[in-house]
């Protein structure tokens, strides 16, 4: 059994958003997933994020490959557009999707074995074409789905659940995402929701690639002493290099103080929120030192975890190939075919 439906039955009175709408209506299918799995934690903190984001359900394209964590995406926004693809080759429907109607969100969710194995070519292409989406890893470091077998992202000398080491040096899907020029590269763990779900609305708002590695611990095959990406390692060894949160578009509020201080700051909701300036040392803008930093502390056993890289000032495929501004579809014949008039244009340009 793959898919049951979620009764609409709610409390009458649960909060809405600036639209309208509340929680359940960003929800999907009851999970099918085993109990206490990573993913489930990766598909709550997108719920939470698109309603408080008040973004309309039906805006969505939601896009996936095949493996536990290709499933997710039918446990959230199940009024928006989907597409379960084969094996590796989600990058390609995405990119498909995301150039025919520039007015969606997509959100790509792919797994450690679709991404870092079959698919890792096709990672790589659609990070250098800037594809405007939030790319999501459920990184768990397995094969869950076939009972067990090392992912290419478990690290060397990791146990499986009987014992066996991985003896093959892991692919870095962070360092990866930063060397081909991704504009938007965080990691977070599935189990740190503060953080989890303020880098999923940046990355959903982020203008170009965006790029999220979530350390996901399967609780069936890899959630054992010996392992790297069990919920008791992740916590005991993870380091947040920033401390983010997303404030959407509103009137201008500024602050002033030092670093190594703290600052309460009233926003617009009427809540407050505490700054905290880190040490100058680090900075998410500089993509060498970003990599740089990320694997230092892989060599250390540390993962790091937070806004690691983004470029403000980045350009998405549409800019880059000046497509028509209207989606595919509400383009009408004359659009299509503007004439004989138009082609001796084009040709006439390229003589």
């Amino acid at each position: 059994m793959t898919f049951v439906a979620k009764p609409r039955v709610h409390h009458p009175r649960l909060p809405v958003n600036e639209i309208g709408l509340t929680r359940r209506h960003y929800e999907g299918a009851v999970s099918t997933l085993c109990a206490g799995c990573g993913h489930d934690s990766v598909s709550a903190a997108v719920v939470q994020a698109c309603a408080e984001l008040s973004l309309p359900p039906h805006k969505f394209a939601k896009v996936s490959g095949i493996g536990c964590s290709s499933k997710t995406p039918s446990y959230f926004l199940d009024k928006s557009h989907g597409f379960n693809s084969v094996h590796g080759r989600m990058p390609s429907v995405a990119t498909g999707a995301s150039l025919a109607n520039r007015e969606l969100y997509c959100i790509g969710v792919s797994g450690d074995g679709d991404t870092a194995s079959i698919g890792l070519g096709q990672f790589a292409h659609i990070v250098r074409r800037r594809i405007n989406m939030l790319y999501l890893i459920d990184n768990n470091g397995t094969y869950g789905l076939t009972k067990g077998q090392f992912s290419a992202t478990n690290d060397k000398g990791s146990t499986s659940k009987k014992g066996a080491p991985n003896l093959y040096e892991p692919i870095d899907v962070v360092s990866m995402a930063l060397q081909l020029g991704a504009s938007f590269v965080a990691r977070s763990f599935s189990g740190d929701k503060s953080q989890l779900v303020p880098l999923i609305k940046a990355g959903l708002l982020h203008h170009g690639f965006a790029f999220i590695d979530v350390i996901s611990p399967c609780v069936a095959f890899n959630n054992h002493e010996g392992s790297t990406k069990s919920y008791d390692y992740v916590r005991a060894h993870s380091e947040t290099v920033t401390v983010t949160d997303y404030v959407g578009p509103a009137q201008e509020i500024t602050a002033d103080y030092e670093p190594g201080t703290t600052e309460d700051v009233r926003m617009p909701d009427g809540s407050v929120l505490r700054l905290h300036k880190l040490d100058t040392s680090y900075d998410p803008r500089d993509r060498v030192e970003a990599l740089h930093y990320v694997q230092q502390r892989h060599a250390e056993g540390e993962v790091v975890t937070g806004l690691l890289y983004v470029d403000p000032e980045a350009a998405d495929c549409h800019e880059i190939l000046d497509t028509v501004q209207r989606p595919l579809n509400a383009l009408n014949e004359v659009d299509l075919c503007p004439g004989s008039a138009a082609l001796d244009t084009i040709n006439a340009s390229l003589r």
